[in-house]
C-alpha cells in the first residue's frame, strides 16, 4: 500500500514512535497520543519492528495473497491467443466468461491493448545514395503571406493584418548523398510551377556538375502526368513516394523543418518579399557553412567533387 495524504505515520512516523517506546523509555500509551494513534496501532508497529526490523516499518501491498477468482497461467495464454487473432476485448470477454474490466487488466499486462501491438515495429531503412545526383528529393510548404507583423509578436488580434491575403508555396529539393539544397518561392504547387522549379533545380545542379538522374516527390496533383512528361524531356527518372508515407521522403522533410526553424520562423518578417530576401543567404550558409552531422559536421558543398575545393575559399 501507499501512505494517503491523511496518513497519520509513514516510515519516519513509525520509526520515531518505536524509537520513543524501545530507546527512550516512553509508555505505549504516551507514544501512542503523541503520534495521533491508537494503542492497537502502537503494539502493531512494534510487533513488526520486533519480528522484521526496519523492513516491518515499510508498506505492505494491499493484494490479497490468494485470489481464487484470478486468472490462472493457462487461461491467461488462451486469452492472449484469442487476442492475438486481433479479437476485440468484449468478444473475449463474452467467449471467457470474464468482465471486461479482468480482460482488460490481462491484455494491459500483456502489452496487447492496442492492437498495433499485435504487429512487429516496421524497421527504420536507411539509405544514401553512393554519389551526387542519383536522386533528388523534392517537396514543398506552404506559408502564409506577410503583411506587418502579425499579433503572434505583438500579442494584439485586433489588427490582424495577415489574414486572408494568401499564401506562399516554398519549393525545396534536397540531394541525396550530399544534402546540397536548393529552393524557391512560387505562389503555387501546381504542375507549371513544379515544371518550373524542376527545370531551375537541375540547371542550378548542373552548375555544380551534377547530373540528376532520379527525382523523388510525394504524390501531389502538381507531379502528375506535366511532371512526369518534363522528366522524361530531362532524362530523369521519376520515383513517387508510398502513399500516406512522407517518411520515405524523408530527407526532404527533414529539410523542410530546418528551413522553417532557420529561415522561416527565424525572425520577424516585415513582408513577404523580405522573408524571400532572407532564403538565398539561407541557402549559401546551408550548403557552404552549415555543418552537418550525417556528413560527420562538413558542410554540404564537400561532398561536391567539382566545387569541394573551393570551401577554402568561401569561408
Amino acid at each position: 500500500m501507499n501512505s494517503h495524504k491523511h496518513a497519520r505515520l509513514t516510515p519516519k512516523g513509525r520509526a520515531l514512535l518505536v524509537s520513543r517506546v524501545l530507546d527512550e523509555g516512553w509508555t505505549v500509551a504516551d507514544a501512542s497520543m503523541a503520534a495521533g494513534v491508537s494503542k492497537r496501532t502502537s503494539y502493531k508497529w512494534l510487533a513488526r519492528f520486533k519480528a522484521e526490523g526496519e523492513r516491518g516499518l515499510l508498506d505492505r501491498s494491499s493484494r490479497p495473497r490468494r485470489c481464487p477468482r484470478g486468472l490462472s497461467v493457462q487461461e491467461q495464454g488462451s486469452l492472449e491467443a484469442l487476442r492475438r487473432q486481433r479479437w476485440p476485448l468484449w468478444r473475449i470477454a463474452l467467449q471467457s466468461g470474464r468482465g471486461v474490466a479482468t480482460v482488460s487488466r490481462c491484455m494491459k499486462r500483456l502489452g496487447l491493448s492496442r492492437l498495433k501491438a499485435l504487429e512487429p515495429p516496421v524497421p527504420i531503412v536507411r539509405y544514401e545514395r553512393a554519389a551526387a545526383g542519383e536522386l533528388l528529393h523534392i517537396d514543398t510548404k506552404k506559408l502564409g503571406r506577410i503583411d506587418g507583423i502579425g499579433h503572434r509578436i505583438t500579442g494584439d488580434r485586433t489588427k490582424n493584418h495577415n489574414r486572408g491575403i494568401g499564401w506562399d508555396m516554398v519549393h525545396l529539393a534536397i540531394d541525396d548523398h550530399s544534402r546540397v539544397s536548393f529552393a524557391q518561392v512560387l505562389p503555387d504547387e501546381k504542375s507549371v510551377s513544379c515544371v518550373q522549379f524542376l527545370r531551375q533545380a537541375v540547371a542550378y545542379y548542373a552548375s555544380l556538375g551534377v547530373r540528376i538522374e532520379r527525382v523523388m516527390t510525394d504524390n501531389g496533383t502538381g507531379y502528375k502526368n506535366t511532371f512526369k512528361a518534363a522528366c522524361d524531356e530531362l532524362g530523369i527518372r521519376h520515383i513517387k513516394t508510398r502513399p500516406y508515407t512522407p517518411k520515405t521522403n524523408g530527407k526532404a522533410e527533414r529539410f523542410v523543418q530546418t528551413s522553417l526553424r532557420e529561415w522561416a520562423y527565424a525572425r520577424p518578417y516585415i513582408s513577404s518579399a523580405q522573408r524571400e530576401a532572407a532564403l538565398q543567404p539561407f541557402l549559401h550558409r546551408y550548403n557552404w557553412h552549415r555543418p552537418h552531422c550525417a556528413l560527420n559536421r562538413q558542410p554540404p558543398m564537400s561532398r561536391i567533387p567539382a566545387v569541394s575545393n573551393l570551401l577554402e575559399l568561401d569561408t
